[in-house]
Order: C-alpha cells, then sequence, then structure tokens
C-alpha cells in the first residue's frame, strides 16, 4: 500500500495534474474517489477540516496540500 493518497473527483483537471506530477517523480501513490465514494469523501473530510476542494493530498497520514498549483 502506497503512504500517499489523492483525494480527486472525475474531470478535475488539478487532480490530472498533480497526479502526472506523483507518476513523473516516480512516487506512488492511491487515489480515492472523494466525489463518486461517501466513504473516500468522510476520510478526506477528517484531513482537511471539511474543505471539499480536491486534489487534496495526505502522505503518511498526515494532511501535505489542498489544491494543485504545481509541484507537491
Amino acid at each position: 500500500m502506497s503512504n500517499t493518497v489523492i483525494y480527486t473527483k472525475p474531470g478535475c483537471p488539478y487532480c490530472a495534474r498533480a497526479k502526472a506530477w506523483y507518476a513523473d517523480q516516480g512516487i506512488p501513490f492511491e487515489e480515492r474517489n472523494a466525489q463518486d465514494d461517501p466513504a473516500y469523501r468522510r476520510e478526506m473530510f477528517s484531513f482537511n477540516d471539511n474543505d471539499p476542494t480536491v486534489p487534496t493530498i495526505v502522505e503518511n497520514n498526515k494532511l501535505k496540500q489542498i489544491g494543485w498549483e504545481g509541484r507537491g
């Protein structure tokens, strides 16, 4: 299992950029669809204080970043 989780929603260009950056860096991650899976949404909210912004990136079970403007 990866130590990095990226909470996403379908069609999100920022999510796609974040996933591409992690893939390009060779950093394994698990993608979790926070829009379509209520359990993943609740899980994301537990890390980011109920902020619906995606991507939300969690590393080693700690919030790393909300949103994406470039590098992680």
